[in-house]
């Protein structure tokens, strides 16, 4: 993230290289092998995800999947494998038959505390546990590149770093995200990447479509938990006490004024409040209300400015009716930014690759990403791989229970996240 962007529409613009406009760096002959790669290897990307999809873990106990990838990187003679790294995140480093640039790749590993409810062959086995983000199909993608750049090792001018990362949804014991865990364990040290690399797979993307942005491509996302504390009384006397469930809900209505009218109404920003509770009986007025929440904004101030003010509405409504308040407020994320050079030269490696028609811009997405704690270090590049085939009812969007991708993605997720890090090694 750069930091003299202080608004959207700073840079939010449309790159402005085409895939006809600008010539990308990587061979014809490179290219035409990552795609008889890609096909040939296709029916083991598909095994490799519905393995994964059917003992999905949750973050930081990753250890099959880590496993899994560990044993997959050593038999495909990469030059170093690190386990352990930042909890269970995996590490493969691979060097090409040339000197050149280091590149780093990274894949999700963990998956959700949800039940899933649809029921394919692959059904996940784990009750409540369910790759509902598709990171299953993000890991087995990145296995994929690595079994294509090792058969090209030859040819490859420079270093590879495969990141293979866990906990991206989160530490569920309340820790730290998968990401700034390996941060400080140095992924991004010896050898020091000159950029990075990610996808997320789509459920609003047709599959064989690839959407890319650049400058901010995924929401900052910001959490927050509220109490609001009165005085407990008998509910046919609520003069004797301080009803904090009519303080919460002027509140709630308080706080939508923030994105609808306190900040400007071009630069996007949510405020949602997830859930809320009070009381214990039902003739008994609560002694507080507690209720959490999220805030998503695409500048790099954003979620301060709305701390501000909700601290500020905060003050007002509960000093007014003798009440009081606690707040904690914190940053899960910040705005996952494309560098934009790196991403015109991206986007139009991928265009070369799949074709110009299947690389469009898509809607800028108010969900978050920890791949943007990589791209506070160095430049990074991510993009979207849709999976959406309404002909075989594939629509269900993330974090829910009927989640599924068309596996085609699985093949065009490696031909495209190859085309871009090739071009930037060929550069």
């Amino acid at each position: 993230m750069r930091p003299s962007i202080k608004v959207l529409s700073l840079c939010i613009l449309a790159s402005t290289a085409t895939p006809q406009a600008q010539s990308a760096g990587t061979p014809a002959a490179m290219r035409a092998r990552v795609d008889s790669i890609a096909t040939e290897i296709f029916p083991q990307l598909v095994a490799v995800r519905r393995d994964l999809h059917q003992h999905p873990e949750l973050g930081f106990k990753e250890t099959r999947t880590a496993g899994l990838v560990a044993d997959r990187l050593r038999a495909l003679k990469f030059d170093e494998v690190r386990t352990g790294i930042g909890g269970t995140g995996v590490v493969g480093i691979l060097k090409g038959g040339k000197p050149g640039k280091v590149v780093a790749l990274r894949a999700d590993m963990d998956a959700l505390p949800i039940q899933e409810a649809i029921t394919p062959a692959y059904k996940s086995l784990v009750p409540n546990v369910n790759h509902s983000c598709g990171h299953d199909g993000h890991t087995s993608i990145l296995l994929g590149v690595a079994e294509t750049m090792s058969r090209m090792r030859a040819d490859l001018p420079g270093t590879l770093v495969f990141v293979f990362q866990p906990a991206e949804e989160g530490d569920p014991d309340g820790g730290e995200t998968g990401a700034l865990r390996m941060l400080k364990a140095g992924v991004l040290t010896n050898p020091k990447p000159d950029a990075i690399f990610g996808l997320h797979l789509d459920p609003q993307i047709n599959v064989g479509m690839v959407g890319t942005l650049s400058g901010p491509a995924m929401a900052s996302a910001s959490r927050f938990t509220l109490k609001i504390i009165g005085k407990k009384t008998h509910g046919a006397m609520p003069h004797t006490g301080i009803d904090p469930i009519p303080i919460a809900a002027q509140i709630v209505n308080a706080f939508q004024t923030i994105p609808s009218r306190q900040v400007d109404a071009q630069t996007p920003m949510v405020l949602s409040v997830g859930s809320i509770s009070g009381g214990n009986r039902y003739n008994v007025i609560a002694d507080s209300v507690e209720m959490q929440g999220t805030v998503r904004t695409f500048t790099i101030d954003g979620p301060a400015i709305v701390k501000t003010k909700m601290e500020a509405i905060l003050k007002g409504v509960t000093s007014a009716y003798g009440a009081s308040y606690e707040l904690n407020y914190f940053t899960n994320a910040p705005v996952t930014f494309n560098e934009s050079k790196l991403a015109a030269a991206s986007t139009a490696a991928i265009g070369m690759q799949l074709g110009a028609d299947k690389v469009f811009k898509p809607a800028l997405q108010m969900v978050s990403e920890d791949f943007a704690y990589y791209q506070q270090q160095i430049p990074g590049f991510y993009f979207f791989v849709g999976v959406k085939n309404e002909a075989k009812g594939i629509t269900a969007m993330w974090h829910t229970e009927f989640y599924e991708m068309d596996e085609d993605a699985l093949k065009v997720g490696v031909r495209a996240m190859a085309a871009a890090v090739l071009d930037f090694l060929n550069r």
